[in-house]
This record gives structure tokens, sequence and C-alpha cells, in this order.
């Protein structure tokens, strides 16, 4: 009886669970195939700290150059446009 079983079970694991499990997973992938809104708040949070941490540091190479007139800027500050992240997350 167990001679029977056993290959009977290992086909079925092989043509049947196997293929199951894996399409499973490639459905739920395509489903989330976008960013979800906790993702997004994330980014958008983490913009925002990016840009202040960008300001503060050019507010420091100004001080800097101004206290230090010898000392030369390492890097120049752009003034770049801020664009609201919700205008470019739109395009």
């Amino acid at each position: 009886m167990e001679d029977v079983l056993v290959p009977i079970m290992v086909c079925a694991m092989l043509f049947v669970a196997m293929p199951w499990i894996i399409l499973h997973y490639i459905t739920r992938w395509k489903q989330q195939s976008g960013i979800t809104n906790a993702d997004e708040n994330l980014l958008e949070e983490l913009y925002e700290v990016a840009r202040r941490l960008d300001d503060r540091l050019h507010t420091i190479e100004r001080i800097m150059a101004a206290e230090t007139p010898e000392l030369e800027a390492r890097r120049p500050a752009p003034e770049l446009p801020r664009a609201d992240i919700r205008k470019i997350r739109e395009r």
C-alpha cells in the first residue's frame, strides 16, 4: 500500500501543489504592482525630511562662508524649484 501511495503523493505535490503555489504568488505580485498609500505617505515624509536637511546644509555653508572668507564653498547652493510631491505624483 505504501509503495503506491508515496508516488501518487509525490506526483500530486509536483503537478498540483507546486504550480498552484507559484501561480498564487504570481497573481498576488501582479495585484500589488503599485505602491500603497502607506508607501506614498512614507515617500512624502522622506522627501520633506531630505528637503529640510538640504536647506539646513545650505544655511550652514552660507554661515561658514560668511565667517571665514578664505574658505571656499564646497558646493554651490543651487536654487532649485521646490515642487510639491503631489504634483510629481500626478505625472
